[in-house]
């Protein structure tokens, strides 16, 4: 397959427009164009993961965190980055990271440690806002079911659990084409009215193509008469971090317990344990400390993340329990997610899991 066959499916369950302004995901390294043999997942990509995917004869590492962050000004192996790129390039390997953009999706990042916690409902966190559009189209009566099933298709009219929402107004258009058009209904030159439905509804802004392609070869006439509207409603399916309840409570020793080994964590800083039970549960993979304040106002009683500095910890302030699992640790399980999506999607590409441990913090 060619990298942008491969891309583009990651991309439709992780869009790079929800990305965090300082994140870099995306292709790295590499044309879109080039053929791809097969692909190898890891957590970082470091110069062991490139030696790695030479030794399988595998030319595209698909990561988590992007080995190009803060940019690239030079390749002169003087920095880990800039080897590994020369590495990658010389052996014709190319590089993808989704990072930010799939911790942010609800079957991102942060669901998958929820279901290794065995948290029930899980939900984000900190949902989104800002990324919903509204359409509102106005179509004739006798086409209105046709466009409205094309843009219910192509992802528009999703709230919550509900699909196909829309809301519709019956009333009547105007219209007169110049000696240049050919009509759909009424004649040119000659001021028309058309009984027509304004059909109004809701898409995330990532499928904007999509559903305003289906709208103009769903509709009839030759000029479509739309409009979108920017929405600040919040979007639950996209946002930062999750929460979710223990189908029953435990004592916060024996949850404790439960994360260390579900994680493989050689230690977990946290803060006083409060003696309550653990029942409401927060998560966050990765450097989720921001976070703090969202979890404590969603009332759980304990919230894993990690990257906690050491006054930062001062801010549960007896309202909640922080574990800091480490940051490898919160997020080694990502490889599982492209994983299951790539050999889900192409039975027949191969893909391997890295064999290379990246965490670089040891423990004594």
């Amino acid at each position: 397959m060619q990298l942008k066959e491969i891309t583009a499916f990651l991309e439709s369950r992780a869009p790079l427009c929800y990305q965090e302004s300082y994140d870099n995901a995306g292709i790295q390294v590499g044309e879109p164009g080039s053929e791809i043999h097969g692909a190898l997942i890891a957590l970082d990509v470091t110069e062991a993961v490139i030696d790695e995917a030479i030794e399988h004869k595998l030319n595209l590492v698909v990561a988590h965190h992007p080995v190009i962050f803060g940019g690239i000004h030079s390749l002169t192996g003087r920095t880990m980055p800039e080897r590994v790129v020369m590495k990658a390039l010389r052996n014709g390997i190319a590089i993808y990271a989704a990072h930010t953009n799939l911790d942010a999706m609800d079957d991102g990042v942060n669901r998958r440690i929820c279901d290794k916690l065995g948290l029930q409902q899980p939900r984000i966190l900190d949902p989104g806002s800002g990324r919903l559009k509204k359409l509102a189209v106005f179509v004739p009566r006798d086409h209105a079911d046709k466009l409205r099933e094309a843009i219910f298709e192509a992802g528009a009219g999703n709230i919550g659990a509900y699909d196909s929402c829309s809301f519709n107004l019956e009333g009547t258009g105007t219209f007169r084409g110049d000696e240049t058009t050919n009509p759909y209904v009424g004649e040119r030159g000659k001021l028309h009215h058309e009984k027509e439905v304004r059909v109004e509804t809701v898409f995330p802004d990532h499928l904007k193509g999509a559903v305003l392609n289906a709208m103009f070869h769903a509709h009839p006439y030759e000029e479509v008469a739309y409009d979108i509207y920017p929405l600040e409603n919040r979007y639950d399916r996209v946002g930062m971090g999750m929460i979710g309840t223990l189908e029953k409570p435990l004592e916060e020793q024996a949850f404790l317990d439960r994360l260390k080994i579900r994680f493989e964590a050689a230690c977990i800083r946290h803060t006083a344990l409060r003696g309550t039970k653990i029942r409401r549960v927060a998560v966050a993979g990765g450097a989720g400390s921001f976070l703090l304040g969202k979890a404590i106002g969603a009332g759980a009683d304990l919230f894993v993340s990690s990257d906690f500095k050491y006054h930062q910890f001062f801010e549960a302030e007896d309202r909640i329990v922080i574990a800091d699992i480490g940051h490898f640790e919160s997020e080694q399980f990502t490889r599982e997610l492209f994983y299951e999506r790539l050999t889900k999607k192409f039975p027949k590409f191969a893909v391997r899991l890295s064999d290379v441990h990246t965490n670089p913090i040891k423990y004594f």
